[in-house]
Formats: structure tokens, sequence, C-alpha cells
């Protein structure tokens, strides 16, 4: 049973209009009410990291992502199999490593409730939970990616 997409891009993109909404209020609530602007701040940082975080994933399986309109030129040679299993090369190392030094600092951000340091505001530490559950989604991505085109086409 996999992720749907379509499902997972209505779950995400509720984010995007909260987080428009509080990135407009800012100035206003700077310049003309003098309070409260350093609170929405924290807030729209908080929606923007998980936002973030899995919309690059989402916009890489779904090949919207603008980097996937600079992919080299195919060659008879180079099979997808072969692709999928370079991009498993090269992020798998970059994930593997953010994973394995962050997931320590991230556990102790999450059970304390890490708040931002300017304001005291809760919620800094879903802005590092967001940077480890990118490169989890990244490293899942291409894992999968992989190994599905070798179940479909026998290939080991």
């Amino acid at each position: 049973m996999g992720i749907d997409l379509k499902t997972t891009v209505a779950c995400v993109a509720v984010l995007v209009v909260p987080l428009a909404i509080l990135l407009f209020a800012q100035w206003p609530l700077r310049d003309w009410v003098q309070a409260y602007s350093r609170q929405t701040n924290d807030a729209a940082q908080v929606l923007f990291a998980l936002y973030v975080a899995v919309a690059v994933t989402v916009t890489s399986v779904s090949n919207a992502h603008l980097a996937s309109a600079h992919q080299p030129a195919t060659s008879s040679n180079a099979s997808p199999l072969w692709k999928r299993y370079a991009m498993l090369m090269c992020t798998a190392p970059w994930a593997l490593l953010i994973v394995w030094t962050s997931s320590a600092q991230v556990w102790e951000s999450v059970v304390h409730f890490e708040r931002f340091s300017e304001t005291g505001n809760p919620g800094f530490f879903v802005i590092k939970f967001a940077g480890l559950l990118l490169a989890l989604l990244a490293l899942g991505h291409c894992t999968f990616s992989a190994l599905r085109k070798s179940q479909a086409t026998g290939n080991e």
C-alpha cells in the first residue's frame, strides 16, 4: 500500500494559504498594530518548513521539480534503471548523513519542545523535524524508485 501522491499534495497544499496570510500579515501587524509580528513570523516559519520538506519530494516524484527539465539527454545505452540507481547512489549518502547527524538533536528538540530563541515562542522543534523529514523522504523516494524499477524489469 503506497502513499497516494494526490492525497499528499492536497494535504500539503492546505498549508499554502495560511502561510501566505501569515507572511502578508507581518507588515501590517508590525507597522500598524505594533504587536504580534514576531509571533506571526514564527508561525510562518513553521508552516514553511513543513511545506518545503514535503513539497520538494512531491515535486521530484511527479517530475514537476524545476531541475527535472534539465535531465541529461538519454542515449541508447543509458537505461532508466541505471538512472534510478545513480540517483540512489548520489542521494542516499547525503540523506543518511543528515539522518545520522541530526536524529539526536531533533529528538532532544522535540522532547523539550524547543522554542524560538528570539521570541520564546514554541515551535522551533518543528523546523528541526522538517529538516529530518526532508532527508527521510528523499531517501525513501530514491530507494523505492530504484527498487520499483528493478522489480518491474526483473533486473537486479
